[in-house]
């Protein structure tokens, strides 16, 4: 395959960017009145700003591909290129086979191994790149981030850098609440219900559980 020019613009270490696409915006609007007033729009979210430099960074690296590559040529295999083409901007030490530390998690001095990008990091790019694909027009069955290739070379990425840093990565499995604290936390709500609606008190003890809400993260994203 043929190899690939550097991209300048934007910022190819898309992974650890944090540039750009976080201003507000505002639009004037007239009223009824013939007052104008000024809306300001609410910033995009962190993740919503760095999957569009993500997305145009990955567009830049197809238009300064040797030779050029259009998205609807873009396979998994181009997907899996880019991936590798990212590693020179890597910051994660991995190490060879034949370095005293490999597998040592905490290695006593510093050595020759290369600096590539962490599994962690390509797993999330490859997420947003996927939903940016399809909020583009692309069809999720010709979705090429979501590729059976792309998914196997994350896999094998995973677990050589597990091997070789010594972090095994292991999914963090949701816990479910147990069925005594479902039942107690249901009791609890009733008991604080009873007492806020009794008579003659203040309210206070509607404060426990009934009318909260867990807070919610900006940052979550399907």
């Amino acid at each position: 395959m043929d190899s690939t020019s550097r991209v300048e613009q934007p910022d190819p270490n898309i992974v650890g960017s944090s540039e750009g696409g976080t201003g507000t915006s505002s639009a004037s609007a007239v009223t009824e009145g013939g007052q104008s007033t000024t809306v300001s729009a609410a910033p995009p979210s962190r993740y919503e700003s760095q999957k569009r430099r993500d997305w145009n960074t990955f567009l830049q690296y197809l238009r300064n591909h040797k030779p050029p590559l259009t998205l609807a040529r873009c396979s998994g295999a181009h997907v899996i290129e880019f991936l590798k083409y990212l590693d020179q901007f890597g910051k994660t030490k991995v190490h060879v086979t034949g370095c005293p530390y490999f597998g040592h998690p905490n290695p006593p001095a510093p050595c020759a191994c290369p600096l590539k990008q962490a599994w962690g990091s390509l797993d999330a790019l490859i997420g947003r790149l996927r939903a940016a694909y399809e909020e583009n027009g692309g069809k999720p069955e010709s979705n090429p981030f979501g590729a059976k290739a792309v998914r196997i070379y994350l896999r094998e990425v995973r677990e050589s850098q597990a091997k070789a840093r010594g972090i095994p990565y292991e999914k963090k499995k949701r816990k479910r609440p147990s069925t005594s604290s479902s039942v107690a936390t249901a009791g609890s709500a009733v008991a604080a219900e009873g007492g806020s609606s009794s008579g003659g008190g203040d309210g206070s003890g509607g404060d426990g559980v009934i009318g909260q809400q867990p807070p919610t993260d900006p940052n979550t994203t399907v």
